[in-house]
């Protein structure tokens, strides 16, 4: 795929911005954004750019071993690290700045573990995109507090121009769904803990399998209710009998109560719509 004029500008800028930093070192998801920045930083600085993975309990499974494969592809130096962010009681209430105390911990790692090595002072960048800003994102603040760098949103770039650009460069996820971490998918209020995120992964594992569905959550309501958000021309294939006798036992079988399937189909994020101004008030507050 060749690059319109204003991409190939962006491109351009993104390269003049990481080129004259030293050391890089990249937060790595596997997803698509923080696939750009890793190449993006690999080609402008070689071997001075560390692509780092945070494994927990949250993390999707598959998603390690994506890792892993990408930075092999890209041919960036990577490391894996464990993070505790379940450890942590303000992280396991779940209030509406939950991520804020995730990425407080992977930055002090980055921060204070990986930089003190060879890699002392070394430039944090992460893969927000200008899109990322229109949401309620408490790791953000997280990031400016810790001085990680976007150097996606200092070029400009849309998540189209992400997705666009990693397809120009032949990344195989340049069309990856957006992958957020398993606690993301269990609502405000309700405790996060390792046993709720592994059955909420097990579920959406079955019905990607099962239903040949790549783009799907599976939330969890207080009570232990399981919230099925799946694309709208999918639900036809999850309402027929014998489809519902095969998802319900499977929920029921990994700890779930109820089984529901929201007619509204998939939304990424769909948590916050629930989240009033004075939530996010005073998430911003506690932060």
């Amino acid at each position: 795929m060749s690059l319109t004029s204003e991409l190939s500008r962006k491109q351009e800028l993104l390269q003049q911005i990481l080129s004259p930093l030293d050391r890089i070192i990249v937060a790595f998801s596997a997803g698509v954004d923080s696939t750009v920045v890793a190449k993006a930083a690999f080609l402008a600085r070689g071997a001075q750019a560390l692509a780092v993975t945070a494994v927990s309990p949250s993390l999707a499974s598959g998603e390690k071993e994506e890792a892993i494969r990408l930075a092999e592809l890209i041919g960036i130096p990577h490391r894996l690290i464990s993070t505790s962010e379940f450890a942590t009681d303000a992280y396991r209430a779940n209030a509406p700045n939950r991520c804020f105390f995730c990425k407080t911990e992977l930055y002090q790692l980055l921060s204070h573990s990986i930089a003190q090595e060879e890699w002392q002072n070394a430039i944090l960048v992460n893969g927000a995109n200008l899109d990322d800003r229109g949401d309620h994102r408490p790791g953000m603040q997280a990031a400016s507090n810790f001085q990680v760098r976007s150097p996606l949103i200092e070029a400009g770039f849309t998540k189209e121009d992400v997705r666009n650009l990693a397809r120009h460069w032949e990344l195989p996820i340049w069309n990856k769904p957006a992958h957020p971490c398993l606690s993301s998918r269990i609502a405000y209020g309700v405790e996060v803990t390792e046993e709720r995120v592994q059955k909420i992964d097990q579920a959406e594992a079955f019905l990607r399998d099962e239903f040949q569905i790549n783009e799907l959550r599976v939330r969890l309501e207080p009570n232990e209710l399981a919230r099925i958000e799946v694309p709208l021309p999918q639900i036809q294939h999850l309402t027929t009998p014998t489809a519902i006798e095969q998802i319900t036992r499977k929920f029921l079988q990994l700890g779930f109560q109820n089984v529901t399937l929201d007619l509204q189909g998939f939304r990424s994020g769909s948590m916050n719509s629930f989240l009033s101004l004075d939530d996010l008030q005073i998430a911003a507050q506690n932060k």
